[in-house]
């Protein structure tokens, strides 16, 4: 059985000051393409038989720069659509809500473009995303390419957990791997974060 490669798109300028960015379209930095460019080596060594990201420039310009080919954009890769919180970094939330957090307290609604969503309604758009990618395992190793709080939930999901345990693994890294995979018939974390 192949592993699932949990690309973490490429640094933002929103992602470098903090700032949420669900649905906004943020480009790369120089520092961002740079990092996309350099997990080139690691992914060919793997040859993924099937890629999927999310259909955001952000995502889309990692892949290619990471050398990904034949990659197929799948909406329920897009970031957690954090609503009136869109563009916020976490110490602006707390200004208005002591003590937020985002696992535990969610989003609040925003405009007709970020509504918002909960965390359910992430932990579903990352089952269905695992439902289509489960048996292509079976041919080698599969890519998606998504976004930090989206990585963490789609990890947690593969090992069978609440959505609500990604609060507990580390931030991946914009521009790392995370290698997922199954030992003695367990969904695993083979590796977090690798550069």
């Amino acid at each position: 059985m192949g592993a699932l490669i949990v690309v973490r798109r490429g640094q933002t300028e929103w992602s470098l000051s903090g700032r949420h960015a669900g649905r906004t379209d943020v480009a790369l930095t120089h520092a961002g393409e740079a990092a996309a460019r350099a997990l080139a080596p690691r992914l060919a060594e793997r040859r993924p038989v099937a890629v999927f990201s999310s259909p955001l420039s952000r995502a889309m310009r990692t892949a290619a720069l990471a050398g990904l080919t034949g990659v197929r954009p799948d909406p329920d890769l897009v970031e957690w659509d954090y609503g009136g919180y869109e563009g916020m970094t976490a110490e602006q939330i707390q200004e208005s809500r002591p003590g937020w957090d985002l696992w535990r307290d969610g989003v609040v609604p925003g405009d007709a473009v970020h509504p918002g969503e909960r965390l359910q309604q992430v932990a579903a758009r990352t089952d269905a995303v695992l439902d289509r990618i489960r048996p292509l395992l079976d041919r080698g190793d599969v890519a998606v390419v998504a976004h930090g709080h989206l990585a963490r939930v789609i990890t947690v999901r593969w090992l069978g957990l609440d959505a609500s345990a990604a609060r507990l693994l580390g931030h991946p890294h914009p521009g790392s791997l995370g290698f997922l995979t199954v030992e003695h018939g367990q969904p695993v974390i083979s590796a977090w974060n690798v550069p």
